[in-house]
């Protein structure tokens, strides 16, 4: 008897599709393999040839390459996106803020389905100008006015946008504050500006430090570049750079190169979310602002809080942070670090003598804004020391407060009993972020200059 041959497996036809859209996917993965190890933008689409998904990349290899991973098909997030990508296209950016600036338009005009599919139960932030002021400033928003504001957005990374407004301050120096100042007005030459002009983030309108038509130009400019003009703002800035230097305006001519130069290197800014911290907080920063404006008796809400911690290294060396959030948001080019010069051994309270000493007689010599909020990482031992830091330079000190760990009270000058708030409050988690927030920046210098200092005992 002989054998009869078995018969082949029956192949059925969900096995039949499910092969070829893997075929189809694979040659949409051999694709992403040519990309550019670059900035740009990312074009998903399906076996129709349309745009499904539109996303920015600071490196497009890479990034378009993950969606083509085994963990893609499994995240929830992006599972039934990548069962319908059939093909793939890319586009180049300068910068990842370009990047993300191109990424927005794409989204507003195609409309992909993904992409809308993204909001969960958020809005998409926008960028907000205000046109109806005298001079305009620049917000980011989730709820867009409806008249008196030029939009720009949507964007589907709130952190990015954050970051990129931060990145575009330092080229256009435009205000993010909500102060109605009246250019005609002449009393606001005697207020005094916040941190960010001392930094030269921005050109101070707020003290008419510069006329509406000047500022009107810095913010057209920006318009320009957020719509895609960036070549062509740049050769209009070099032509204004050529003419203000031979009218012998060689200040007007020296900003405008330093604009030029930053706009030409946006791309070492590193990442956006670098900039600022992403949009994960556990308080509302506005509601956290109001608690704290309520509950410490303020004018008006805090503007700019300003965070102190101390680490030690190898038990003889003192370090120190300090971090400054602006509308309660962590502003990274505010972050400050010291070593400790004068105090032997382990000494926090000599320490924060120290570093509160230096931070405030630097802003007074340099005659920069003080913070609405000097938040000390401790107890009322703590507190004392810091005041008695600002008596000993004769100023008139800011807000300074103190909290403590253990129970999260907080010690305010003039008070022998602590203020102790619900744990749940806004303004209290809000504290709790910024020192927290200090705590971690001391360590990462700790961790820096302890590594420094093995490497030199290892040679």
């Amino acid at each position: 008897m002989t054998d009869q041959p078995s018969a082949a497996p029956e192949t059925s036809p969900a096995d039949t599709d499910a092969a070829a859209v893997a075929r189809d996917r694979s040659a949409a993965a051999r694709k992403v393999r040519t990309f550019p190890q670059t900035p740009g933008v990312y074009l998903m689409k399906d076996a129709a040839g349309r745009v499904i998904y539109v996303g920015k990349a600071k490196n497009l290899r890479s990034r378009a390459g993950s969606y083509f991973l085994k963990a893609a098909e499994l995240d929830r997030r992006t599972a039934d996106l990548v069962q319908e990508i059939r093909d793939i296209d890319y586009l180049e950016a300068d910068s990842e803020v370009d990047a993300l600036l191109l990424e927005s338009r794409l989204i507003k005009d195609v409309q992909p389905r993904f992409n809308s599919l993204q909001k969960d139960d958020k809005t998409f932030p926008y960028l907000q100008i205000t046109t109806h002021e005298d001079f305009p400033r620049i917000e980011f928003t989730r709820t867009p006015a409806s008249k008196g504001v030029k939009l720009y957005g949507p964007f589907p990374s709130a952190g990015s946008l954050r970051g990129a407004i931060v990145v575009l301050q330092r080229i256009f120096k435009f205000r993010t504050c909500s102060l109605d100042i009246d250019a005609d007005d002449p009393q606001w030459r005697w207020f005094r500006p916040c941190l960010l002009a001392s930094i030269d983030q921005c050109t101070a309108p707020c003290n008419l430090r510069i006329s509406k038509a000047e500022y009107r130009k810095d913010i057209n400019r920006l318009k320009t570049f957020l719509e895609g003009g960036k070549q062509r703002l740049l050769e209009q800035m070099r032509q204004e750079m050529l003419d203000a230097s031979k009218a012998l305006e060689f200040e007007k001519a020296a900003r405008l190169r330093d604009e030029i130069k930053l706009l030409e290197r946006l791309h070492e800014r590193g990442d956006l979310e670098e900039h600022v911290q992403p949009e994960v907080f556990l308080v509302d920063p506005k509601k956290g602002l109001a608690g704290l404006e309520k509950v410490l008796g303020l004018a008006k809400p805090p503007r700019v809080i300003e965070g102190v911690d101390i680490a030690h290294l190898a038990g003889n060396e003192t370090v120190a942070s300090l971090v400054q959030f602006i509308d309660g948001l962590p502003f990274k080019p505010g972050y400050k670090r010291y070593r400790i010069k004068t105090v032997d051994g382990i000494d926090d309270f000599k320490s924060i003598h120290e570093v509160v000493a230096r931070r405030f007689s630097r802003l007074a010599r340099e005659g920069a804004a003080f913070p609405d909020i000097f938040l000390i990482d401790g107890g009322k031992g703590q507190l004392s020391a810091a005041l008695d830091a600002v008596d000993s330079l004769g100023i008139e000190p800011p807000c300074i407060l103190s909290l403590a760990k253990r129970e999260e009270e907080i010690f305010l000058p003039g008070r022998s009993e602590p203020l102790r708030l619900s744990r749940h409050a806004y303004s209290l988690r809000l504290l709790e972020y910024v020192r927290d927030e200090a705590h971690r920046f001391a360590q990462h210098y700790h961790h820096l200059l302890r590594g420094k200092r093995t490497l030199a005992e290892d040679g």
